[in-house]
């Protein structure tokens, strides 16, 4: 049985459910009417959380009275309860997110750029845990999957979201990388980035020429969309340049589970250049798939990889894989896949430009989350706003602070929500 003195952190926690045949013939431990864990901790961490079971063989007679031990108890053994564990989850930080997602679609993750440990993982909408717990477990499950918003999907770890604006970064550190700008190369947005026949990627009318900083303070489409095509000419073949971008991004976690120590999860979309060649017949360069550039197209990423993807930033150049274990009664470490240093392939004075460009996002005099700036506080951030076919756009924000020595790196992620200065920078800064 489960008590939930928080009613909060129910996708962390997860919840048990009875176990079905397949699961008593595959593993011996359960028999018909158990509960194990279908979600979250429970389910990640089911085996050490189940502890073990006790056993009394009583004598009967004919009549199924009980005539007392069967031989004195001796094969009687007690139940030894499961390990404790202490998860990473900061429960104050983990309400206060909730509540300011309530009435909202989306999530919100933080992780500690130093360890990897996440601080928060919020999926709105959520609901009370002890919901699933006695008698009415069933019947409340049941109108939970049936609620239009599905309180029950995961969005924090299993929902897939275009980065918008916020991977301009991503694709920012990949040409100071590869030697396609300088911090202060310029270029002159002129209301947008044509192509093609008469084919433009809209931007707002920006007078002066920008640089890179620049650019990523006021978010400006045409500076990169023109750095990612100018990208693609160092190489003889879109499918090279292609490649190459690919593993650079690849090396943040986009397009992974990054094993962190969850059950499930999703590992988005970064497409293998073999998908374009064979979309386009092997006639395709950079303008043709340009949305990419902005963090648009066939390119799809999870809440956590955002975070995760923050904390490289944040760390200038490496993360350790986001996990949800602190500690486990009884052993001495946790996993140490989670105590590797992980590189990215971008070298660390490449950050220093990005940063000061996040920097001037939240405190620049044209930052497009100006309205975000926490008092004593360095905040460095970048706002997206991610276009929706099926409605209003999704509001988008990624940050970290304190600059230097940084303490959390967070991803907000709120659908139909619109511009990302509107409600994803406020959420992220509180």
């Amino acid at each position: 049985m489960r008590n939930y003195p928080y009613k909060t952190a129910t996708h962390v926690l997860g919840y048990l459910g009875e176990v079905d045949e397949k699961k008593t013939k595959n593993d011996k431990y359960y028999i018909k009417g158990d509960l194990a864990g279908v979600s979250g901790i429970e389910a990640a961490y089911e085996k050490l959380l189940r502890g073990k079971k006790g056993m009394s063989i009583k004598l009967v007679d004919v009549h199924n009275r009980e005539q007392g031990k069967f031989q004195n108890g001796q094969f009687d053994t007690l139940p030894i309860t499961g390990n404790q564990l202490i998860s990473t989850i900061n429960v104050q930080l983990q309400s206060y997110g909730e509540q300011l997602m309530k009435n909202k679609v989306g999530a919100i993750v933080a992780i500690e750029p130093s360890s990897g440990e996440i601080l928060c993982l919020i999926s709105s909408p959520t609901f009370d845990p002890n919901l699933l717990v006695g008698r009415e477990r069933s019947k409340n499950y049941i109108t939970l999957l049936k609620n239009k918003n599905k309180p029950l999907f995961n969005r924090a770890l299993q929902g897939v979201y275009p980065p918008g604006s916020t991977f301009k970064l991503i694709n920012g550190l990949i040409a100071l990388q590869e030697g396609v700008v300088k911090h202060n190369t310029i270029l002159r947005c002129n209301n947008g980035y044509e192509y093609g026949n008469n084919k433009k990627v809209g931007c707002h009318p920006h007078k002066d020429y920008v640089n890179l900083i620049k650019s990523i303070e006021i978010s400006c489409n045409t500076y990169f969309c023109n750095i990612y095509n100018q990208y693609f000419n160092q190489f003889n073949s879109s499918l090279k340049a292609y490649d190459s971008w690919y593993s650079h991004v690849a090396s943040f976690g986009i397009g992974s589970f990054m094993n962190n120590d969850f059950l499930i999860g999703n590992k988005g979309k970064l497409p293998k250049s073999n998908y374009f060649n064979t979309l386009y017949r092997g006639s395709w360069n950079a303008n043709t798939i340009i949305s990419m550039a902005i963090g648009q197209g066939e390119l799809l990423l999870t809440p956590i990889q955002m975070a995760n993807m923050t904390a490289i930033i944040a760390n200038r150049g490496y993360y350790y894989t986001p996990h949800i274990i602190k500690k486990i009664e009884g052993e001495n470490e946790i996993d140490s896949i989670f105590k590797i240093k992980r590189f990215s392939s971008i070298h660390s004075q490449y950050f220093i430009p990005i940063i000061i460009g996040m920097e001037k996002v939240v405190y620049g005099s044209h930052g497009t989350a100006k309205n975000s700036q926490i008092k004593n506080i360095i905040l460095c951030g970048k706002t997206g706003t991610a276009e929706n076919p099926h409605g209003e756009d999704h509001s988008i924000f990624i940050a970290f602070a304190p600059k230097y020595n940084p303490k959390i790196a967070i991803a907000v992620y709120v659908e139909n929500g619109g511009w990302g200065s509107t409600w994803a920078a406020p959420i992220g800064s509180l």
